[in-house]
């Protein structure tokens, strides 16, 4: 009997997780078309069915952004249900504690997470790098260019009517080493091309140190020497660091090449950790609504739910941010980054737990 019962409560709550998740994407579409009308108006003839293909492009990912919180409200929604309906005294009666009804619910939630991070999040990775691919195509950077080869970071830059083909060795914090510049007019007409020891990259004002500056086969050192690029640190590492477009797969590829150039790899590391951990962070969420639902009253009105749902988001969601950004210093374990927050709702919902049975 118990066993039926467990299949009803998977049932129900895949119901209340599709509705949720219904909902939530159909926002999502509205609110991304806006902005892709916006961003084409006025790039292409057909932008309207354009903006249409580039929103279902990039709504997948955007739902894998907002699991936790979609898996959160629909935890408390099926509580929700199963109160009006008065079903939970009905489990109660027939041998369901409310620890069994919360582990069935973590149960199922795991095996979606597993879901979504084997299958679906290598769906929604490669139609956001075919949505970022198109998107380029209409930005007004198409005149800049960043890749990763074997010979090291090369950045095609447009400054000035000025054409500048650039290569460097490796990076080391803010400064490019062993880099050379090979600049082109208009008409592809070599003016000159500068070798540099190291370079400090942190401002679009780069800062060559011991340079060497040929032009027209004639060479001058410089201990010091100013470049303008359309290039910091900061616009260099972000071509490479939408890791939301990148399976797996891209996204090892991506740790060689910043092995390759030298560049710490915490920040990838990190993401690729907290994807390790999206499971058990679903399961979490499923967790939190359910001892919150089962530790109030039952006779408030249905917006006090929804304001809660949302205000616990936020307070999550600020959790997971401040963990993400303190990975970025590069002083603080990617591991405590990626975990962190995890493990803090981890022992918030272990000790609620012990008490939950009494409800």
């Amino acid at each position: 009997m118990i066993q039926v019962y467990k299949k009803n409560i998977y049932k129900n709550f895949l119901i209340c997780f599709s509705k949720i998740t219904l909902v939530f994407f159909v926002t999502i579409i509205i609110m991304n078309l806006f902005e892709e009308i916006n961003f084409l108006k006025e790039q292409n003839n057909n932008f309207v069915l354009l903006s249409i293909f580039l929103t279902l492009l990039n709504a997948p990912s955007v739902l894998i952004e907002i699991f936790p919180f979609i898996f959160l409200i629909a935890g408390l929604y099926f509580f929700i249900e199963l109160i009006d309906k008065d079903e939970l005294q009905i489990y109660k009666i027939n041998g369901l504690t409310n620890i069994k009804i919360i582990y069935a619910l973590g149960l199922i939630s795991f095996l979606i997470g597993v879901f979504i991070l084997v299958f679906f999040y290598h769906i929604s990775a490669n139609l956001k790098f075919a949505y970022l691919d198109i998107k380029n195509q209409y930005s007004k950077d198409d005149k800049y260019l960043a890749v990763i080869t074997e010979n090291g970071l090369w950045i095609k830059d447009e400054v000035q009517n000025k054409i500048n083909y650039i290569n460097a060795e490796k990076i080391e914090n803010d400064k490019l080493i062993n880099i050379s510049i090979s600049q082109f007019d208009e008409n592809f007409e070599l003016k000159k091309i500068i070798i540099s020891k190291s370079a400090d990259v942190e401002s679009n004002t780069w800062k060559l140190i011991n340079s060497v500056e040929n032009i027209d086969n004639n060479s001058t050192f410089h201990e010091k020497l100013l470049f303008k690029s359309n290039f910091d640190m900061q616009k260099i590492l972000n071509i490479f660091n939408n890791f939301s477009s990148l399976d797996f797969f891209k996204l090892k590829e991506l740790e060689d090449d910043y092995k390759l150039l030298g560049y710490n790899t915490d920040v990838l590391l990190t993401y690729k950790h907290q994807l390790f951990s999206y499971p058990l962070y679903l399961v979490l969420m499923v967790f939190v609504a359910s001892i919150v639902m089962l530790n109030i009253r039952f006779n408030k009105p249905k917006i006090y739910f929804i304001t809660l749902g949302i205000l616990i988001s936020v307070i999550i969601y600020y959790i997971n941010f401040f963990f993400s950004s303190i990975a970025k210093t590069q002083d603080f374990p990617y591991l405590l980054s990626a975990w962190g927050p995890k493990v803090l709702l981890l022992l918030i919902v272990s000790s609620s737990l012990i008490k939950i049975n009494e409800k």
